[in-house]
């Protein structure tokens, strides 16, 4: 499909799409369990290969197309798992064919929204993995999408799909263990090199369409060693470490903790900076924050630093390095992939769960729900997603429109948990021989969030708000009426 026509393909497809939903539910309706559910691939790096190696495993999904602005990682993608896979280059053409049922898009995570609102759109169903979304208002578009054109939409938090989470909700809440929730905290600590910083822009490889690539994203000259992946830590296609990997352990916190009765925090105050690499990044390697709940207080620490100079480890902390803390009336309950455990007030272990990533679970359950035509089937509905999502997205929008740090004014909280984390940040960065006052942190305003319109309101709002969506590169826009 050519660029000129894709406001054409938009308008048609929203006429289109009750039709294409209804026909698509027909189809279902009359399928078997096992019935084939034939998948395109938007994106095919390391995340998708992942993917394409657990669907092809579950019984009735078939790797039928695979797209990527890469030539080279559709080749890669067709050898490793799919030969007879058709390849596309614009994932546009990929949506006009007929014969492609759902998507699983683990492109750039500026692409996510567009691209699933645009499958939605051509009738298809979506797995789009984490975060959902690079800013607040195309998550809310997406969600618009999903719900007019009846599509499953499930996100990539997998471990949602993990049977253990069910068993510490009814541990903490049902049976309450552990006594009252008082306070959590969430981490992710995760040693990461530095990217580098060339003198001259980064000299893209003639075989990518970087038009294609961009998509969404401004045309930026860019100054990091490697093209792939490292667009993580450029806020204009990625959303840092709180976003890669702070979306999961929020999530985790928002489903057990929480059990999702709270969609966004009502007040946002955080630190941080990118410091020691003086590398190309422009997203924090140390991260904290503080989320005001209205019930439950919440800090989450960041880091991708080691624990010192020449150390291959990340600093200890509180808990699992990536994970969450449920400091309670009766113990603590710490929490992370694959486990958690539950201790008294002296310490003792009282209680351990054993779980796994969610992998294949996830995606079954999503492939289940395409086949029923039940998006409320799904683990990580749209919602869901976009809630845990949004959780990062304020996160990165207090370091965004942060000023100078200064410890003084980080006393403008006075939760134990936040004051804490405050101290550990000080001696991490001392280890690297930085003083937090001087090692160029940002520090945010008190940010206040209306929970009605989850925009920012008060003090500091209008800076914040600009953040809350982006300018798009034509003709790669996420629509106004979806």
């Amino acid at each position: 499909m050519k660029q000129s026509s894709r406001r054409q393909f938009v308008k048609s497809t929203a006429m289109a799409g009750v039709a294409i939903a209804a026909s698509s539910t027909v189809r279902s309706s009359h399928g078997m369990s096992n019935e084939e559910v034939r998948l395109g691939f938007i994106g095919c790096g390391g995340r998708a290969g992942e993917h394409m190696g657990t669907f092809s495993k579950i019984q009735g999904a078939k790797i039928a197309a695979v797209c990527d602005p890469d030539q080279a990682k559709i080749d890669n993608a067709q050898k490793s798992f799919s030969p007879s896979a058709k390849g596309y280059v614009d994932l546009r053409k990929l949506l006009d064919d007929k014969e492609i049922d759902a998507v699983v898009i683990a492109a750039c995570n500026h692409w996510h929204c567009l691209a699933a609102i645009w499958a939605m759109q051509a009738g298809k169903d979506v797995y789009v993995e984490k975060p959902l979304s690079h800013s607040q208002w195309e998550g809310e578009q997406t969600i618009l999408a999903a719900r007019k054109y009846n599509r499953v939409c499930q996100v990539g938090t997998q471990q949602r799909s993990d049977p253990m989470q069910a068993e510490i909700k009814k541990f903490l809440h049902e049976e309450m263990a552990l006594g009252k929730i008082l306070s959590a905290r969430v981490n992710r600590y995760g040693v990461r090199a530095s990217i580098g910083k060339r003198s001259t822009p980064l000299t893209v490889d003639p075989k990518v369409d970087y038009n294609l690539w961009l998509g969404p994203a401004q045309d930026r000259p860019m100054f990091r060693e490697k093209f792939h992946y490292d667009w993580h830590w450029d806020f204009n296609t990625g959303s840092g470490e709180m976003g890669n990997w702070g979306v999961h352990v929020l999530d985790d916190l928002r489903n057990n903790i929480f059990r999702d009765s709270v969609a966004l925090p009502k007040r946002i105050f955080g630190g941080g900076g990118r410091v020691v690499w003086n590398d190309a990044g422009e997203t924090p390697n140390v991260h904290f924050v503080y989320f005001d709940t209205g019930s439950i207080p919440v800090v989450i620490g960041l880091s991708n630093l080691p624990a010192a100079p020449g150390n291959t480890k990340s600093p200890k902390v509180p808990g699992p390095g990536s994970g969450y803390i449920a400091y309670c009336e009766g113990g603590r309950f710490e929490g992370q992939r694959g486990s958690a455990s539950a201790f008294d007030k002296e310490g003792k272990l009282i209680k351990k769960f054993s779980g796994n990533s969610g992998n294949k679970l996830h995606q079954e359950n999503f492939l289940n729900a395409v086949r029923a035509r039940d998006p409320k089937m799904l683990n990580t509905d749209v919602q869901v997603g976009h809630d845990s999502t949004g959780w990062c997205n304020l996160a990165n929008i207090a370091f965004q429109t942060g000023k100078t740090f200064s410890k003084a004014d980080t006393k403008a909280v006075q939760v134990p948990e936040w004051n804490a984390l405050v101290e550990e940040m000080e001696s991490h960065l001392k280890a690297h021989s930085l003083d937090i006052e001087k090692a160029d942190l940002k520090l945010s305003q008190m940010l206040t969030v209306d929970p009605k319109t989850q925009r920012f309101v008060g003090e500091g709002s209008e800076a914040a708000n600009r953040f809350m969506k982006r300018e798009y590169r034509a003709p790669f826009v996420v629509p106004e009426q979806v």
